[in-house]
């Protein structure tokens, strides 16, 4: 007699049944991600033989056991995944995986935003990116040089004003986009209403709100990644053909502005990667010019937002005021006074 197949839900507070998942997903030689909230497992004799789940609006670690593939567990097990996210009222849902199950995941309802190579793609079950370039379009400039920068700004410094004014001075308009992920030390309204002070001085140019089309490292997943030296080596090619093939056009973008980055490995060799891909002459799209901008320096070392927020918990205040404009030393000492930093 044939056993019967037994799917059922479950958060991430159910620490044994968690433990499952892992034990399940270790054997199929992928790894659990810490940040699922809602998992979904298919049960068969006791035996787990298929799971996924869902993390803020991606979901994640499906899998399916060897002996059980391709007899349509997958499209069971998403169809309980994207219940349990519309029921939390999350519609616009995202999937990163091998391109090699393109066709599983279409079947599923979600289609192709970008793909690098056959290592990695990001998939989703909405025309929302349509829909965001088209609004974009609208906010386009004529000029020749159109700048762009993307910036996380947690917070924004004197070094970050200094680029962006570097940046502008270069272009007949310039594009900032805000990373809008809330994975910083300071929440996203706070980082884009400090960079809009701090740039109000300059007339050309527009700040933008992030979007789930720049690709925040605090999602992206790592779980199916066997070589975990290539995690940000992969993450970087992904969000910045997207950027290439789908934003860059839609505003005319010719030119992208970043400072030198003298301390963090994984940033300059995302900025290696940003020469490499961005000014690579490919069918499809044009080339984008990427330009650094030296950092300036206070007391013989660069100015970071990490040297910020160290000095902010150290209460230096009077070096503090050295790195960041007015306007966001008046609201650090707002924070300092409320109590978030003592």
């Amino acid at each position: 007699m044939k056993s019967e197949i037994q799917f059922s839900q479950f958060d991430s507070t159910n620490i044994r049944r968690v433990r499952k998942i892992k034990e399940f997903l270790d054997s199929v030689e992928l790894e659990l991600s810490e940040d699922i909230e809602i998992y979904v497992s298919a049960k068969e004799d006791e035996q787990i033989i298929a799971c996924g789940g869902l993390s803020g609006k991606i979901l994640k670690c499906i899998a399916v056991a060897p002996h059980k593939r391709g007899e349509g567990l997958i499209l069971t097990v998403m169809t309980y995944l994207l219940n349990a996210a519309y029921n939390r009222d999350r519609k616009e849902l995202f999937l990163f995986s091998k391109p090699k199950y393109l066709s599983f995941f279409e079947e599923c309802g979600f289609h192709l935003i970008q793909r690098y190579e056959n290592e990695i793609m990001l998939m989703e079950n909405t025309h929302n990116l349509q829909e965001y370039k088209d609004n974009l379009i609208k906010l386009k400039k004529d000029g020749g040089v159109i700048g762009s920068i993307v910036m996380n700004a947690n917070p924004f410094t004197l070094g970050h004003q200094h680029l962006v004014t570097e940046a502008a001075k270069r272009s007949s308009w310039l594009h900032l986009f805000v990373v809008k992920e809330d994975a910083s030390e300071f929440k996203f309204k706070d980082r884009i209403d400090l960079i809009k002070k701090g740039v109000a001085h300059l007339k050309n140019i527009t700040v933008h709100e992030g979007s789930d089309y720049i690709i925040s490292k605090a999602t992206f997943p790592t779980y199916f990644i066997k070589d975990k030296g290539k995690v940000n080596d992969l993450h970087a090619k992904l969000d910045l053909y997207i950027y290439k093939n789908h934003l860059a056009p839609a505003l005319g973008i010719t030119h992208r502005f970043v400072g030198t980055e003298p301390y963090c490995k994984v940033t300059n060799n995302y900025n290696q990667n940003m020469k490499k891909i961005l000014e690579k002459e490919e069918a499809g799209s044009k080339p984008i010019k990427v330009v650094e901008i030296p950092r300036i320096e206070f007391a013989q070392k660069a100015i970071s937002a990490s040297r910020v927020r160290a000095l902010l918990k150290e209460e230096k205040y009077e070096e503090l005021a050295n790195i960041v404009p007015p306007t966001t030393m008046e609201f650090l000492m707002k924070e300092v006074v409320n109590g978030r930093y003592n």
